[in-house]
């Protein structure tokens, strides 16, 4: 299998993995299950790919991807904060720009959560 379905349809799938992508950008680390993290690994880690580019066709593609609408507490949108502050921490690292940490099973119906940030 090519990736995890996640129990949804594909347009709710792309749409979870913007809202997370968005939120692990803004706020660096954020907790999810453990199989959501791991799908969600890739996608982060070519966001930083093309952040790393700075140019402004990748800050387009990244603009497509991410939601606008959310900001941090500075006011400032997930694409200004991944090229001007996350990308230039990773200039001279060539991938593995995230990190999956198990923080043990949610209350609620017991499944595996996890930690996802960057390293």
């Amino acid at each position: 299998m090519a990736y995890r379905k996640l129990g949804r349809r594909s347009s709710a799938r792309k749409a979870l993995f913007r809202d997370l992508v968005t939120d692990l950008i803004i706020n660096e680390r954020i907790e999810t299950t453990e199989m959501k993290a791991k799908e969600l690994r890739p996608i982060a880690e070519k966001m930083i790919t093309l952040a790393k580019r700075g140019d402004l066709h990748a800050r387009r593609q990244v603009a497509a991807f991410v939601r606008k609408e959310v900001a941090n507490a500075e006011g400032r949108d997930a694409v200004q904060k991944l090229f001007d502050e996350i990308a230039p921490r990773f200039k001279e690292r060539n991938g593995g720009y995230t990190r999956i940490l198990k923080a043990g099973p949610r209350r609620g119906d017991a499944a595996p959560m996890a930690y996802i940030e960057f390293v």
